[in-house]
């Protein structure tokens, strides 16, 4: 048997997938240079020196990604009065709207990441004056959401372009080497998309290859990183052991958080698109909305009610 007659549609996947706003979401800030530079607006960094100093960013890198998310209405640049050739950075609404996506990086980096050192080791929310870890939950329901109590249909969004194969062909691998924030050293658009694949029942090379177009080379240079860096486990399969089976870990599980932020906010407050992934809350039957509350009160989570300091005793 074929993945193509297998018990699910693998081409009705594929273009759900490459047509999401996920795909394309990823593509304006998948990459951990832009996301460095968006945890740091948060983090009240404002100015170009700002950014530069806390990371070993080339500035014409820095300034590249800067110009791209003014472009995208993330940032508002705003001169200094005192400095007219010089700029502050501020979040607009659209900005302030990845807030939860921030929240769940956060979240996974102090679980599974590689430089916890580099992020505030502490969240507090001001509304109930807790120190708390942010909560994926239904904004239907209020109830805390894993990506086990979802399912998923598939509907390709003709609006949004498919991914070609020759864009999809040759993802890179790569590792940031800085000492400021970034989503772990090998989570990228590639990653989080393959770690979407297999949550949607992609579990094989070929189904993967097929799904994602990424050409064989480079898929098994994929994979092989990512079962290194245990975002993957890789097994025999049970009916035919000369076959490889890909199923997720609980890093990748960890990362759920932020891919289901991200997608909806691509979707809300960028495409202005229905997604083409539509997750269903089995325990209440409503379409799935994700917020981020807080663990102690479980109230949603605004940006000006949250504070990232350091524990107490804690030299940083």
């Amino acid at each position: 048997m074929t993945d193509k007659q297998a018990d699910f549609d693998l081409t009705l996947v594929r273009d759900a997938l490459s047509s999401s706003n996920l795909s394309h979401g990823l593509k304006l800030i998948g990459d951990h240079r832009t996301a460095q530079v968006v945890f740091g607006a948060f983090l009240g960094q404002r100015r170009f020196d700002d950014w530069l100093s806390g990371s070993n960013m080339p500035r014409h890198t820095l300034a590249e990604r800067l110009k791209s998310l003014v472009q995208m209405d993330v940032l508002r640049p705003r001169m200094y009065q005192e400095r007219p050739e010089r700029y502050a950075y501020h979040l607009t609404t659209k900005g302030m709207a990845l807030y939860d996506s921030v929240l769940m990086i956060w979240d996974w980096e102090q679980r599974f990441g590689e430089r916890q050192a580099a992020l505030p080791s502490r969240l507090v929310h001001h509304n109930c004056g807790h120190a708390f870890h942010p909560e994926l939950a239904c904004s239907a329901c209020d109830e805390r959401v894993s990506m086990y109590d979802l399912e998923y249909a598939l509907e390709p969004n003709p609006k949004l372009p498919h991914d070609t194969g020759e864009a999809m062909r040759t993802p890179r691998l790569r590792t940031p080497t800085d000492s400021g924030f970034a989503l772990g050293l090998r989570v990228d658009r590639w990653s989080l998309l393959i770690v979407t694949a297999v949550t949607l029942g992609c579990h094989y090379f070929d189904q993967l290859s097929y799904v994602l177009r990424i050409g064989p080379g480079v898929l098994s240079k994929r994979l092989a990183s990512m079962v290194e860096s245990h975002l993957l486990v890789c097994d025999a399969d049970r009916t035919d052991a000369r076959r490889k089976r890909y199923g997720l870990t609980p890093s990748s599980r960890g990362l759920f958080g932020y891919i289901v932020c991200l997608a909806t906010w691509s979707g809300t407050h960028y495409f202005h698109e229905p997604s083409s992934i539509k997750p269903t809350h089995k325990a209440c039957g409503n379409p799935f909305v994700p917020h981020v509350t807080c663990s102690h009160c479980h109230q949603p989570l605004r940006p000006w009610e949250v504070k990232f300091e350091a524990p107490a005793g804690d030299s940083k």
